[in-house]
């Protein structure tokens, strides 16, 4: 059930990431992807910074979404590079 519940903040913090990069969306398995790698880039980031944002579901919508945001800002350097 974790893997369900991983999948879908993954889903809902990618499509989150996409609408306020002003990028659309990417599709259901784009944003499933872009949302669970922000979520592991945000769980580092934040871990790395020292702030322990409260557990449960809106807790890790946050950090997913933050640091799905943080993964599509990089890939739109490199992409400019």
């Amino acid at each position: 059930m974790e893997f369900l519940w991983f999948i879908l903040i993954g889903l809902a913090a990618g499509w989150l990431a996409g609408q306020l990069m002003r990028g659309g969306g990417f599709g259901v398995i784009g944003d499933i992807i872009v949302g669970v790698i922000g979520a592991l880039l945000g769980g580092f980031l934040f871990r790395t910074l020292g702030f322990f944002p409260g557990g449960g579901l809106l807790g890790s919508l946050i950090v997913a979404t933050i640091g799905a945001v943080v993964l599509l800002f990089l890939l739109r350097l490199i992409r400019k590079a």
